[in-house]
């Protein structure tokens, strides 16, 4: 697994990736300089640079607060600060390792998403 950190202004929360192909791919573009933005009250997106490897994917997931995802037929990254139903395209790609305070909050937030190895 790999370990990262996410970096909101002065505040660094802590996250594990999966060992999967498509975390190890979004592993593979970090650092990342990303502005989040909130989508329908319970998650935080953004456009990725790239496309990730899906490929060997589930077809869907269930997220749950503290879940990284993508969202394959769209690209972008997805955040979820609440639990959700199963979404079809939705690939986890790990979770945070302690409270996501940080990101629930109105408007755009900066953030950087680096290696923490």
């Amino acid at each position: 697994m790999t370990s990262i950190r996410v970096i909101v202004g002065d505040e660094t929360m802590q996250a594990t990736l999966d060992t999967t192909t498509a975390a190890q791919d979004f592993a593979a573009m970090l650092p990342l300089e990303l502005t989040l933005t909130d989508y329908h009250g319970i998650e935080k997106v953004a456009d990725l640079p790239r496309t990730l490897d899906t490929s060997d994917a589930p077809d869907s997931y269930k997220p749950e607060t503290g879940d990284i995802t993508v969202f394959a037929p769209w690209g972008n990254l997805a955040i979820f600060y609440k639990p959700f139903a199963n979404s079809r395209g939705l690939v986890r790609l790990g979770q945070f390792d302690g409270p996501i305070d940080a990101l629930v909050q109105d408007g755009g937030i900066p953030v950087r998403i680096e290696a923490a190895d």
